[in-house]
């Protein structure tokens, strides 16, 4: 019988638990980003 991997589970995890904080973090932005649209700058305005 084979003996379990344990440094490519721990590695599955973390791969995981990283992409789910990325995930929370992109929809935490969107939503920001939703409620205060960006203003134009006055640098851009100039004619």
């Amino acid at each position: 019988m084979a003996k379990p991997n344990y440094s490519f589970e721990k590695r599955q995890r973390e791969i995981a638990k990283k992409k789910k904080q990325d995930e929370k973090q992109a929809k935490k932005q969107a939503a920001k980003d939703v409620a205060n649209p960006p203003a134009p700058t006055k640098d851009d305005s100039h004619g």
